[in-house]
């Protein structure tokens, strides 16, 4: 595919980055000469210095014959206008990364699509949804539901007390056979290194493993990895940012009791009056004297998402200390996800990769529903539609030729979870739910092409 990224910040350049490793043909513009000397030199792609509402700009980069353009710089404004000149231009498909969640919302009543633009990203509503799955399974520390929970996938540290660590992934299977659940990817404590396992690989104390499962899997998952759930009530949000406000929004809706700490007066008495259903706060978060004035310690959960990385680290730490059961941070900067499990915070979470995850899927090959990346591992979990015309329609999974850094984690059918072994027999309209390292994307998608 021929795609054009605008904007070559985090999100601009973990686009081009996903893409490059599958050779698709890239070109980067942004203003920036330095952003782009960084891209250039590190990806293979073409980079252009421009401003993308340029329509030499984008005449240069050859806008009329591409599949795709995608904008992702900072600007809304600039976002949008790209794409409504993309399209005319001749550009086929077009996405566009906004802020303001109400074009979302009403997305059909303003039809964006006539305008020219196909898609509507919003980062800070993609962070506050994870936030959201996240609490609802409090244990774990990733999580991400198919097809409205069909099938959830869950990544949570294997306990020295999990019952199946010391023992491979076929002998776990035949001592705990009335299970549903299917391991789908491993990272051994202290290592970068992501497996996809196989039934003679080990489960080891530390490993961050991550399970496809049923709804009725998850509480024995629960047991099984040595993890304790805990019912989450009470929530405090450290940070009034518009990732802030959308979880608090999204949390009081769900019945959480939710405190929420603002710095700034002006903007603390703005979300009071739009959050009436939560307490907020105006003060200084990063004051232990303040937080246990506001009874952190009988908080469920704390959740730091100011616009400075460092300090919701830092608060994230303070409030562990205090034996709060959940916490989550968001970061910026995504060298940091190396570092969330060896600190000690349960979580986190970056909004800019969220959104770079969910963009990435409108590019791939075969009908892609959902996509996502396990959090600080290089493997992907993506969802396909069967067509009849799929290689993969009407075979048997033990016959079909997947590469060993694959695996099928399951299938939904008419709207069922299936935890599906060798003998299944996929049928046209299943949707299958693939793990894979990016060295098997391009073979995975030959089979649902």
């Amino acid at each position: 595919m021929k795609i054009i990224i605008a904007g070559a910040g985090e999100v601009g350049f973990h686009l081009a980055k996903l893409l490059s490793f599958e050779s698709q043909n890239i070109t980067l513009i942004d203003p920036d000469v330095e952003s782009l000397n960084y891209a250039n030199t590190h990806l293979d792609i073409k980079v252009l210095k421009g401003d993308a509402t340029s329509i030499s700009i984008l005449k240069e980069a050859q806008v009329e014959t591409s599949d795709l353009v995608i904008g992702v710089t900072a600007s809304q404004a600039t976002n949008i206008t790209l794409c409504l000149l993309a399209k005319q231009l001749g550009c086929k498909r077009t996405i566009a990364r906004i802020s303001n969640t109400e074009y979302i919302h009403n997305k059909e009543l303003v039809g964006f699509e006539k305008l020219g633009i196909d898609e509507l990203i919003s980062p800070e509503m993609l962070a506050s949804q994870e936030i959201q799955l996240l609490l609802d399974e409090s244990a774990f520390n990733d999580t991400y539901e198919f097809e409205g929970g069909a099938l959830i996938m869950v990544g949570t540290t294997l306990q020295k007390t999990a019952p199946f660590v010391g023992k491979t992934i076929q002998e776990a299977a035949s001592i705990f056979p009335e299970l549903h659940f299917q391991p789908i990817a491993i990272q051994r404590f202290g290592t970068q290194y992501t497996i996809i396992p196989r039934g003679d690989v080990e489960f080891k104390e530390g490993d961050q493993a991550y399970f496809v499962t049923l709804p009725e899997g998850v509480d024995h998952l629960y047991q099984l990895t040595g993890q304790v759930r805990k019912k989450i009530k009470n929530v405090m949000i450290l940070g009034g940012s518009q990732v802030g406000y959308k979880t608090a929004l999204n949390l009081c809706q769900s019945k959480f009791r939710v405190k929420l700490v603002e710095k700034d007066r002006v903007r603390a008495e703005n979300l009071a009056d739009l959050l009436p259903n939560a307490l907020v706060i105006n003060g200084d978060g990063r004051s232990l004297e303040l937080l246990e004035e506001e009874d952190l310690s009988s908080m469920d959960a704390f959740i730091a998402v100011t616009e400075n990385a460092e300090t919701n680290i830092m608060s994230c730490l303070m409030a562990k200390s205090k034996n709060i059961n959940k916490t989550i941070a968001l970061v910026e900067n995504m060298d940091y996800f190396q570092l969330s499990h060896s600190i000690g915070i349960d979580t986190l979470i970056n909004k800019k990769l969220l959104a770079a995850n969910n963009i990435s899927r409108h590019i791939r090959e075969g009908e892609v529903v959902a996509l996502t990346n396990l959090n600080n591992l290089n493997a992907e979990l993506l969802e396909f539609v069967v067509k009849p015309s799929c290689a993969a329609a009407g075979k048997a999974i033990k016959d079909l030729d997947f590469p060993r850094t694959a695996t099928i984690g399951g299938v939904i059918r008419d709207g069922e979870g299936i935890i599906a072994l060798g003998d299944f027999v996929i049928q046209t309209g299943d949707r299958i739910v693939v793990c894979c390292l990016p060295d098997a994307i391009a073979k995975v998608e030959k089979f649902f092409k």
